[in-house]
């Protein structure tokens, strides 16, 4: 199951976005701290997204950091996420439902299928173009602007969870250590 994270790396989605070169904005969830609201009983409601919409904002972002032997995304809770940062701020609000039309319309003109139909091979076909020219700093069109903020947006809400902090990179917390085993300097 590793193999299927290292394989998706295809689209760049870790190795590109560990610097965290976000604007301000984009880091929303790290910054606001809404007061904490009655939890939904069932299945999330999204507010800024049809079904639809919020289906394929959560397939991407399940491509982007699959489930292997910790969960992926949708398991970290990246898109309800992405969801609240969208709702925070309309400039995103535009720009998700751009790319989302982009991506339908490329989706239909090159495999005459929507995107939530493709396999995801294809899946994965349509978006490393997006992918790389996101990763070259080239956000021109609409669906290299869309994906570079889904992109930066799971990166952000997965390794910002409980699932992706802790689990996936094994973070401790604030623990007072004697040394520090992976440093080589003497002096620590």
């Amino acid at each position: 199951m590793a193999d299927r994270r290292e394989s998706l790396k295809i689209i760049g989605a870790i190795g590109a976005t560990c610097a965290f070169p976000f604007s301000a904005d984009e880091l929303y969830g790290q910054h606001v701290h809404p007061a904490p609201r009655k939890t939904q009983d069932g299945p999330y409601t999204p507010r800024s997204f049809t079904k639809d919409e919020f289906e394929t904002v959560s397939r991407i972002a399940e491509l982007i950091i699959p489930a292997t032997e910790t969960p992926g995304a949708i398991g970290a809770g990246v898109p309800r996420y992405i969801d609240e940062v969208v709702t925070a701020n309309p400039e995103h609000g535009k720009r998700f439902a751009a790319g989302l039309a982009w991506l339908e319309a490329e989706s239909q003109r090159r495999f005459q299928t929507p995107f939530m139909k493709l396999g995801e091979g294809r899946q994965i076909e349509l978006l490393t173009p997006l992918s790389n020219a996101v990763d070259a700093g080239r956000e021109t069109g609409a669906g290299e602007r869309f994906f570079g903020i889904v992109k930066r947006l799971t990166a952000d809400g997965y390794y910002t969870s409980q699932v992706g902090l802790v689990r996936e990179l094994g973070y401790a917390g604030n623990t007072a250590m004697e040394k520090f085993p992976a440093c080589e300097l003497p002096e620590h």
